[in-house]
């Protein structure tokens, strides 16, 4: 479904002294999303995740390399390959003193729906998300879990295969957030592709079949959660040391239980499973949205 060959970005970027240099953020990246797949990109600020999306969501080209959709170059099939993607932005950007309809039916007309399909679908995808109460409400006046259900909607509207969210239930309280990820799931179970980026390294952890970790610039892990949870050890020991908490990763349990038994009482020590977390500290060096 999504292919991406040896891709590299640079900037030009003016240091201290004004002096222009080239700074490329992304660094020969190569992976594949698979149809259907919910894929997570991670990285810390800076890591490259940003100009990744841009270059996929065709607001920037890349310096170097290719990008596939359906085996097709982006370069070369642009305006067709557009229709096969929906974008949810970070930050809501709906015409606020507009209806929840008006809007919808703003963005149909964009992407050239006629009018019957442009009404059954907008009913369709508003009662998919349960917001078809408030289609004559002003989207100044809905909630901050509404809009970000309304930024989906909006991004299927023309119903693409592909589903781009970047940090979607950013400053969202827990209900909410998890009405969101069942959300998401639903569209991957109807083969929609989800390619998501989130700082909540539990959210990815929740969410996707396989994560990408970047760090500057380039792909340093690529997998399942789980299996890099035991890439780097299935069970952690963690405790308070002279520099803050520390931590320790086994394969069995019974090899962390032995080693916080050494301890003998003088720290607190907690024996627990590996998560995602760890494995993003240990690889980037960097906790990221916690």
């Amino acid at each position: 479904m999504i292919e991406l060959d040896s891709l590299v970005k640079r900037f030009l970027h003016k240091d201290k002294e004004a002096r222009e240099t080239w700074k490329t953020a992304v660094d020969g990246l190569s992976l594949s999303v698979g149809e259907g797949e919910i894929f997570g990109l991670l990285g810390p600020n800076g890591a490259g995740k940003t100009t990744t999306i841009r270059m996929l969501t065709f607001q920037t080209a890349p310096t170097e390399g290719r990008i596939f959709y359906d085996g097709k170059e982006l370069s070369e099939h642009e305006r067709e390959l557009k229709q096969l993607i929906g974008v949810v932005p970070q930050h809501v950007n709906f015409d606020q003193d507009l209806t929840v309809g008006e809007n919808l039916e703003l963005h149909a007309r964009l992407h050239h729906m006629g009018k019957e399909e442009r009404r059954q679908r907008i009913a369709e995808l508003l009662q998919y998300v349960e917001l078809d109460s408030v289609v004559n409400d002003r989207v100044r006046r809905l909630s901050g879990g509404m809009k970000r259900r309304l930024l989906i909607v909006r991004a299927l509207i023309h119903r693409p295969r592909i589903l781009f969210l970047d940090e979607p239930t950013v400053a969202l309280d827990p209900q909410v957030r998890r009405r969101i990820w069942e959300l998401v799931r639903r569209m991957a179970r109807e083969q929609v592709t989800v390619f998501l980026t989130t700082h909540y390294i539990e959210e990815a952890e929740a969410l996707c079949d396989r994560v990408a970790i970047m760090n500057k610039g380039k792909l340093i892990s690529l997998g399942a959660p789980l299996e890099l949870c035991r890439k780097l050890g299935a069970y952690a020991v963690e405790w308070d040391g002279s520099g803050g908490r520390e931590y320790r990763f086994f394969r069995e349990r019974k090899e962390a239980s032995g080693f916080a038994a050494m301890f003998d009482g003088q720290e607190k020590v907690q024996v627990r499973r590996t998560n995602l977390e760890d494995v993003f500290i240990e690889l980037t060096g960097r906790k990221e949205g916690i």
